[in-house]
């Protein structure tokens, strides 16, 4: 008997080592996933420290002094306040409008910032040159925090201002 074809066993290892490259594939995809996600997280953080560091320097358009950073009165003005940020950097992976927060505490930790930030958040805290909580536009904010959390390692960190 001259038979042709596979044997049963012959399948079975083959459809089993395929299912491991199969899972192996798509553990490495969410990772990479992850890890670019994380990533925009960064950048988004980056630009909106770098327009707020502009808004120090420059004020918005002339209707502010310069030499102070926005108060917490710029959650929900972002876009007008700092003039040239992209939409987008405003906006945290996945989220479709602005995830900047305001922080609620002038405590200047990662772990004691409250709210904590989320994957999908990000925590503004502007302090006036005593170290409390600039609320209001008519305090001088002398520096600022951003806090923002990541994915890949489930920590909090944070971007300080440059001029302190």
């Amino acid at each position: 008997m001259n038979r042709r074809g596979f044997t049963i066993i012959e399948l079975v290892i083959v459809i089993t080592i395929l299912g491991i490259l199969l899972i192996l594939a798509v553990v490495n995809l969410s990772g990479t996933q992850v890890n670019a996600r994380d990533s925009e997280r960064k950048s988004d953080i980056e630009a909106i420290a770098l327009n707020i560091e502009t808004f120090y320097t420059s004020g918005t358009d002339g209707s502010a002094t310069t030499g102070r950073y926005p108060s917490l009165a710029i959650i929900g003005q972002e876009q007008t306040l700092l003039r040239d940020i992209d939409p987008k950097s405003l906006a945290a992976p996945g989220a479709t409008s602005s995830s900047l927060i305001p922080a609620l505490n002038n405590l200047q930790t990662t772990i004691d910032i409250d709210p904590q930030p989320s994957v999908s958040e990000y925590v503004y805290q502007p302090l006036q040159s005593d170290g409390s909580l600039c609320t209001t536009e008519a305090q001088e904010c002398r520096k600022f925090n951003l806090y923002y959390g990541l994915e890949g390692d489930e920590t909090v960190y944070l971007v300080s201002s440059k001029n302190q």
